[in-house]
């Protein structure tokens, strides 16, 4: 039955066999973030307004955003730092499945005196860099992104 399934699904239409896995398939919420580290350690956090706890920079993708463009926006957007999409690492996919998240996570090694600074007040009520040895109160999504690429 299931082989018979499979062979007839082959002859559907793409927009069609596209429907049907995404009726059959869960969602899942995807975010791009930076894990921007000073060569001393230190990791850039932002203190967000509607999370609670410390987060790393960055944001849930757009509709039809690759996570490189999306991670390049936010970072701006959120401490006004530039990164080249171009000089992005590879990236580690970290999935949460019990909360139904992915998060796309870029190591970016930061310069010493990377000019980090709070650019949306709206979004962000502060930032800085903290050592891991002295991290504030992180929001859960955050944890679970450290722990999974072994920061923590």
């Amino acid at each position: 039955m299931r082989k018979a399934a499979m062979a007839a699904f082959r002859y559907l239409p793409a927009p069609l066999r596209r429907a049907a896995v995404h009726a059959g398939a869960p969602s899942y919420t995807v975010g791009a973030v930076a894990v921007l580290r000073r060569p001393d350690g230190c990791l850039l956090l932002v203190d967000q307004r509607h999370s609670d706890g410390w987060a790393l920079p960055g944001g849930l993708l757009r509709r039809g955003e690759a996570a490189a463009d999306a991670v390049v926006r936010e970072v701006r957007e959120e401490v006004g730092v530039d990164l080249d999409r171009a000089t992005l690492p590879v990236p580690y996919a970290v999935v949460t499945a019990s909360v139904r998240r992915v998060d796309v996570v870029f190591e970016v090694d930061a310069d010493a005196d990377l000019d980090a600074r709070q650019e949306d007040d709206a979004e962000v009520k502060r930032l800085g860099w903290y050592p891991l040895d002295g991290l504030p109160s992180l929001s859960r999504p955050t944890e679970d992104i450290l722990r999974a690429i072994h920061v923590l």
